[in-house]
């Protein structure tokens, strides 16, 4: 996907066309779980999309759910999904900064091995 050590560094416009496909990446993957977090919460506590949006969203940033749980099935939901979204957390950070990282790397010339 990245260019080898031995060729030149992208071009400025490439690398922030490479940065915008990695962001696309790194919002689709964000909206899915927004859309199915809040299904979740829709399903399993019944509540208003209004409401599932924030809990899904405070989860996704790392705060926690707001509204208080009322059935089993959303308090298992409600863990399950926290999990996710610590993942998802990491993951779209390592996407989004994936670029910049091979690119200051390519820069330095610095091999895989070392």
């Amino acid at each position: 996907m990245y260019e080898p050590k031995y060729k030149p560094l992208l071009s400025r416009a490439d690398f922030y066309r490479r940065i915008a496909a990695h962001l696309a990446v790194a919002l689709a993957l964000m909206a899915f779980s927004i859309i199915m977090g809040m299904a979740g919460y829709m399903i399993t506590e019944h509540m208003p999309a209004l409401d599932a949006f924030l809990n899904v969203s405070m989860l996704l940033g790392g705060m926690g759910p707001i509204n208080p749980l009322t059935t089993a099935a959303g308090k298992l939901f409600a863990g399950l999904f926290a999990l996710y979204a610590g993942l998802v957390f990491i993951v779209c950070a390592t996407v989004v900064m994936a670029p910049v990282l091979h690119r200051v790397l390519h820069h330095f010339h610095i091999s895989d091995k070392t």
